[in-house]
């Protein structure tokens, strides 16, 4: 026992040194399935489980061709780069026992933040020598859950005698803004499967807890607005200019004053304002970066159709053109409890605390596709969350876990499915 948790602690380190955003996991992707591989898994990659059309928020061909050699420079497995290259980095590895039985799937995500990591000698991952070596981090613990799976893999695969009925881990890219979770729904990896369960470390659960269902998640929609209209010269001739930065201005203001809904919590929030070329030129260009969640899906539609209608009335009040690009999307979900309560009995025999439901405001996830298109067809799923000593808040530079936490996170998993393929 004690060579796996140092097995879990080193490949969580190589992860946390070599940080990829979302859409571009290559050096990761790639490191995983080589191990999945070597484990005997039945692998399938890339494009066969996700389609190109749900990927939200990809980034450009350059940038991804830009990555694909850094990735070539530290450390990715060539064996299976050309079906990552592009950028579609997702996995399925399936454990077929042979023997007639449900199907069970466990989710776990592998990408960074393009966040620049702490520095100080106060901050582990420096003092241990596995601090980022790029301008990213795993400031939310995507690095963590990415060992989880690798450790459930291979306590799944050394037990194969135990079990029945197929096995599925998913290993999910481009979690962080809600982008990459659809793709591989619309794609079918999930269209078999009786049981469901994503999980998460932190998130504020303290060390040696654990829940079994978090219902806390909001629907969101992640939308990049551009606003086009003429340059001209502001003294000279400001007449003849059609100013994109005054609509934009106006969205930002008028997005603020969206009436919030009485059924539900609601959200919305411009986090960026990009426009002009100079002082005296009347601007022709100007983009937003805005999201609105709601405490259900059909909040959050209400929410979304609102800010829609703001930001054509602002393009049409100042005789600009506009565009709108969802990059991103989460629904919200309710776990099922009677898988829950599994995990609930599991982690109680681990040795944990634990709570059977928490609908604790937890942000928003994209995981709630998978959730919600398994039960949608008679299945049970739930998002489950391990609690952990955090350095800091998620999202932060200083975000680190204690690693102890993980063979418990493992273990749960791999009891789960012992029990549940037996249902």
């Amino acid at each position: 026992m004690v060579q796996f948790e140092k097995q879990l602690i080193e490949w969580r380190r190589d992860f946390h040194q070599y940080p990829e955003l979302g859409f571009l996991e290559m050096r990761t992707s790639t490191i995983v399935a080589d191990i999945l591989d070597g484990l005997g898994y039945d692998l399938e990659i890339g494009k066969a489980v996700m389609d190109p059309d749900y990927c939200m928020g990809k980034p450009s061909d350059a940038e991804t061709k830009q990555h694909l050699e850094w990735a070539k420079e530290h450390g990715a497995v060539e064996k299976y780069l050309g079906l990552v290259s592009e950028g579609y980095t997702g996995i399925v590895a399936t454990l077929d026992t042979g023997t007639p039985g449900p199907t069970v799937a466990y989710r776990v995500d592998m990408d960074a933040l393009p966040i620049v990591e702490a520095t100080g000698d106060d901050h582990v991952p420096v003092e241990e020598g596995f601090r980022s070596t790029n301008d990213n981090m795993h400031a939310c613990g995507h690095d963590v859950h990415t060992t989880i799976g690798l450790g459930l893999a291979t306590k799944l695969m050394e037990n194969k005698d135990q079990l029945k009925g197929k096995i599925k881990i998913i290993f999910q890219p481009a979690e962080e803004g809600t982008r990459g979770a659809r793709s591989m729904v619309e794609a079918g990896v999930v269209r078999d499967v009786d049981y469901f369960i994503a999980s998460h470390i932190g998130t504020g659960v303290p060390h040696d807890h654990f829940v079994a269902a978090n219902n806390g998640f909001l629907a969101t929609s992640k939308m990049d607005v551009t606003f086009k209209g003429r340059s001209s010269h502001a003294g000279g001739s400001p007449e003849e200019g059609k100013n994109a930065m005054l609509a934009a201005a106006n969205a930002v203001i008028n997005l603020n004053a969206i009436p919030r809904h009485s059924a539900g919590a609601t959200r919305i929030n411009v986090g960026e304002l990009h426009a002009g070329s100079g002082r005296n030129i009347i601007a022709d260009h100007a983009a937003l970066k805005i999201e609105t969640r709601g405490e259900t899906s059909e909040i959050n539609d209400y929410v979304k159709s609102q800010a829609e209608a703001v930001i054509e009335g602002a393009a049409k009040m100042y005789g600009v053109s506009h565009h709108i690009e969802l990059v991103g999307e989460g629904e919200s979900t309710d776990c099922s409890l009677e898988v829950a309560g599994v995990l609930k009995e599991i982690a109680e025999a681990e040795g944990l605390s634990s709570d059977l439901r928490s609908d604790a405001s937890a942000g928003s996830e994209d995981a709630t596709f998978f959730i919600n298109a398994v039960q949608a067809h008679g299945g049970q799923a739930t998002y489950c969350i391990f609690g952990t000593e955090l350095a800091a808040g998620h999202h932060n530079e200083k975000f680190d876990i204690s690693e102890d936490s993980m063979p418990h996170a493992v273990n749960i998993l791999f009891e789960s499915a012992k029990v549940l393929v037996e249902k």
